[in-house]
């Protein structure tokens, strides 16, 4: 029987369609297949071996490609070197034994508790200040993803039972709690949402032209307002979900439920995400650990 010929195409299509990964995912794992397909010249990718992926691997690494990008890159061809096992396009998987270099865990940036009490606590000045304060309290509030808070609806948020009800990765939803001061600022916006939003939109936040605000516009606003309010460093929407998960984990030491909070998958992600320091978890062992305690 021979074996079937199967185009990258066919795998992104596959990962869009069945797996149901994001567009930004499917671009990514075609940049990755498009500078395979550049190393390997004439070559049908399924052709190749492992030597050829690895002298790849060393080409990329000698232009001064970050571990981090190898890894990423790696892990897409991966992805796609076992697609094309499981529908008999080939037999040996030329990925068997590559690794990326090591990278190092560079720890996404939070605030404290004081930046981010300054960055919230100011007054909006109009009804788009007002849009803003309430999308970054919710933020910071409920450790968001950007775009599960663009993907918001307007009736979204259950204020009675004070949560919100997100979509996150790989079409995954998550319920989370609204925290009191998030509750009022988006009470407040919603008081104001109607003058903005055009008739048939149905999205919670709106721009100046009443349709969804897009999440770059999001990410402008809130390095516009952080500069406003005087910072004095660059604050990005990852970092309003890092200050979230730094500071619940601090005051409660829960790791699983900020875990199930983040829709982290692996908690190994979060432990990396949320920088446990080994002096917050000595104080959890001797407070809990039955033979920690003192007499």
């Amino acid at each position: 029987m021979t074996a079937p010929r199967l185009a990258a195409e066919d795998f992104l299509a596959d990962l869009a369609y069945q797996r149901v990964a994001s567009p930004h995912t499917v671009a990514a794992y075609r940049r990755d297949l498009a500078a395979l397909a550049a190393a390997a010249g004439e070559s049908n990718l399924a052709s190749l071996g492992n030597p050829q992926l690895r002298r790849a691997l060393m080409q990329m690494h000698g232009r001064g490609l970050a571990a981090r990008s190898l890894a990423r890159t790696l892990s897409a061809w991966r992805a796609y070197y076992r697609w094309l096992a499981k529908h008999g396009a080939i037999t040996v998987d030329p990925c068997e034994g590559l690794r990326a270099p090591k990278q190092p865990r560079n720890l996404p940036k939070a605030l404290s508790v004081d930046q981010t009490a300054a960055l919230l606590d100011a007054t909006a000045d109009d009804e788009l200040e007002t849009r803003d304060k309430a999308m970054f309290e919710l933020f910071y509030s409920s450790g968001l993803r950007l775009a599960e808070l663009a993907s918001i609806d307007a009736g979204g948020i259950d204020f009675a039972v004070g949560t919100v009800t997100v979509t996150g990765k790989r079409s995954k939803t998550r319920t989370v709690p609204v925290g009191v001061k998030a509750a009022e600022a988006l009470h407040t916006w919603l008081d104001e949402r109607a003058a903005v939003a055009n008739a048939d939109e149905r999205a919670l936040f709106v721009s100046r032209r009443g349709t969804r605000l897009a999440v770059r516009s999001i990410e402008r606003r809130l390095e516009r307002w952080a500069l406003k309010q005087g910072l004095g460093i660059h604050v990005h929407p990852h970092m309003l979900r890092h200050s979230f998960a730094s500071h619940l984990l601090q005051s409660s030491g829960d790791l699983r439920a900020v875990q199930e909070m983040l829709g982290h998958a692996n908690i190994s992600t979060t432990q990396v995400y949320t920088h446990l320091d080994f002096q917050h978890l000595a104080k959890v062992y001797d407070a809990a650990h039955p033979r920690a305690r003192k007499k």
